[in-house]
């Protein structure tokens, strides 16, 4: 199982055997989704990660006006770092 982050209404019934990492609320519509991880792997350096991760997808929802899912798979420390490299990359 892969770290996900759930619409929060549907997060205890559903996902019950996850740990739960923080809450994230949508800056724009205020919609929350609980990031969970499996027990093993729970981290809180990469929920923090996949919170800043997760804004950025949602806020592209919100410019594209697509509807936000209710799981979403959230990226592993590897995707992370990979993304960070190339974000320092110059031009």
């Amino acid at each position: 199982m892969k770290a996900i982050a759930l619409k929060k209404e549907s997060f205890r019934a559903r996902f019950s055997r996850s740990q739960e990492m923080g809450v994230l609320r949508c800056d724009a519509c205020g919609q929350e989704f609980v990031i969970a991880h499996p027990p093993q792997l729970a981290s809180a350096k990469t929920a923090e990660r996949q919170a800043h991760w997760l804004e950025e997808v949602l806020a592209e929802e919100h410019a594209l006006e697509k509807e936000h899912a209710n799981r979403i798979e959230l990226p592993d420390d590897a995707f992370l770092d990979w993304r960070s490299s190339q974000e320092k990359k110059p031009a």
